[in-house]
């Protein structure tokens, strides 16, 4: 017998909820991953750690609200514990590998559609090993179109965001990228849950812990890790406003690093481009030297004691 599945036990409460979770790590991962292309390669492995775990925590953090929301008729539904925190290092670990290859390698083809199909794959694996955590009077079962469907929504909606988060053009770009992957995200997990179908055992066999009993000690953790990140990102001015702090004029001949421009690509990392400088020091350093000033008609050029006399 099929038990009848609902995803919206609260109606619009949990979905809303969870995408704003989506949103809100997406947010932060997705600038700190925006930051680490305008850093000196020794601060560039800290932020992408960072926008990991504020990645990994926020989807994670999105199944599980929206799970609150998920019933089976003539069944409990209960959790294993180590399952459902074995999709969080999922979650965290998949969506490194694909950070990380988007911010060490820059914002090249290759590097977006490798890291985003390792990210999405990370969510989708985060998604479905959290479903196997469930324990319940009964069996999934899952329709492939559907569990595809699933895994393509996840993978073009990273790719989409990496690629929209390292155009380094400002914070309306991150946002729109964390909409764009609370959008994915949210998406994947909802066309997952139409794929799957319960078939209820006529013995209850059902263990684990009640998601009431889990809700505390599985959401402080993430919470507070989203929270700490939230204040790393809101005290970097660079970070809101994605403008360079101004600072003193720089001495002459000095090379500012591409890197610490916002408005510069990322692809040209490990270049320079010279200051402004004057003109005669502009001709000086090109192998010109500037054409010495005409004097008067008639007045000598010499160094001794009647320079200057006419003839």
């Amino acid at each position: 017998m099929e038990g009848t599945v609902d995803g919206f036990g609260y109606g619009l409460v949990t979905p809303v909820a969870a995408y704003l979770m989506a949103c809100l790590g997406g947010a932060l991962g997705l600038r700190c991953t925006t930051r680490s292309l305008l850093v000196t390669r020794t601060w560039r492995p800290g932020w992408l750690a960072l926008g990991t775990g504020a990645i990994g925590s926020g989807i994670w953090t999105m199944h599980f609200i929206a799970m609150m929301g998920f019933s089976v008729t003539g069944t409990p539904v209960r959790y294993d514990v180590p399952t459902t925190f074995a999709s969080l290092g999922v979650a965290i670990v998949m969506v490194g590998i694909g950070i990380f290859v988007v911010g060490c390698r820059g914002a090249t083809g290759s590097a977006l559609f490798t890291g985003g199909t390792i990210t999405g794959l990370g969510i989708a694996s985060m998604h479905y090993l959290g479903m196997a955590g469930m324990r319940l009077n009964g069996s999934l079962e899952y329709s492939i179109p559907l569990v595809t469907a699933s895994v393509l929504i996840a993978v073009a909606a990273a790719t989409a965001s990496l690629w929209a988060a390292v155009q380094v053009r400002g914070i309306r770009w991150s946002v729109g990228a964390s909409l764009l992957m609370g959008v994915g995200v949210s998406g994947m997990h909802y066309v997952g849950m139409a794929a799957a179908t319960v078939h209820l055992h006529p013995v209850a066999d059902a263990t684990g812990d009640p998601p009431g009993r889990l809700i505390a000690p599985l959401m402080i953790g993430p919470l507070l890790f989203l929270l700490l990140a939230g204040v790393v990102v809101v005290r970097d001015p660079r970070m809101v406003s994605g403008a360079v702090a101004p600072g003193p004029p720089p001495r002459p001949g000095y090379r500012v690093p591409v890197r610490d421009s916002y408005r510069l690509p990322p692809a040209e990392d490990l270049r320079a481009t010279p200051c402004a400088r004057p003109e005669h020091l502009a001709h000086a350093s090109r192998g010109h030297h500037p054409a010495r000033p005409q004097g008067r008609p008639g007045v000598r050029r010499g160094t001794g004691p009647h320079a200057g006399q006419r003839r």
